[in-house]
């Protein structure tokens, strides 16, 4: 199979249809199809913190209807789902940017983008593993022993990674590099973790380049395994970036 995975979009629309553009996709029927029928992968966290999540959510969705994509949920995701369902959720963390986006659209269409993001979360697996088990598609990584398990444990390591319960000086939570110790023979393809460049270790890709804080958006295209880029025109924010705790 030829995929282009692309990595964490948080609600930049704009370079979203930059780097489809400069990976061959034309946008004359409304949705990025490629001549060669590529397919789109995406890693989780489409929405928050961007200034255009409504129409990412539009186009993902439409994409995977008509199974043109591979969605799985971010951990943004499922906070906007839980906050969609009308659970008690705080709007921190990008949330609250999304959630006015919401609240500026008419009532027919609020409805409408609701039913679409709660569809498409509530029809996309936790992970894919797609290409004869050679590939998986996860939002923050997964064990190899875990691939084919759906499990409490490995949904929170799928969607926030090898968390230790500890936060950083910056306030982050602290991961530990699962990456570092795969040794496994399928190529896991996430995000999640914001990095400057996308990130080969031992038949992992960290493909999160850091759209939404200024740095760029990122897609490996697969099999090829080679990675393409769209410089971002958010603000720099090096804060947020985690490539010394990685290295």
């Amino acid at each position: 199979m030829k995929i282009d995975i692309i990595g964490d979009i948080h609600g930049c629309h704009h370079e979203w249809v930059l780097l489809t553009k400069k990976l061959g996709y034309s946008w004359k029927t409304g949705l990025p199809v490629h001549p060669e029928g590529r397919k789109l992968g995406f890693v989780g966290d489409l929405t928050d913190r961007g200034p255009d999540s409504i129409q990412v959510i539009k186009d993902v969705y439409h994409l995977v209807n008509k199974h043109h994509a591979y969605y799985v949920p971010g951990n943004h995701c499922n906070k906007l789902y839980r906050y969609l369902k009308g659970n008690q959720v705080k709007l921190v963390h990008g949330l609250e940017t999304t959630a006015a986006e919401l609240d500026l659209l008419p009532e027919k269409e609020r409805k409408e983008v609701t039913n679409q993001f709660m569809s498409l979360y509530e029809s996309s697996p936790l992970y894919h593993v797609l290409d004869h088990k050679r590939l998986v598609i996860t939002h923050a990584g997964i064990r190899e022993e875990d691939i084919g398990r759906f499990n409490k444990r490995v949904t929170v390591f799928v969607l926030y990674g090898d968390i230790t319960g500890v936060k950083n000086e910056k306030g982050m939570p602290v991961r530990k590099d699962w990456a570092q110790h795969y040794n496994g023979k399928p190529w896991i393809v996430y995000g999640h973790t914001p990095v400057h460049e996308a990130r080969f270790k031992n038949r992992t890709v960290n493909i999160d380049t850091g759209a939404v804080f200024g740095n760029k958006l990122t897609a490996l295209r697969y099999p090829e395994m080679e990675t393409v880029s769209v410089s971002s025109s958010m603000t720099y924010n090096p804060e947020k970036f985690r490539d010394d705790e990685l290295a």
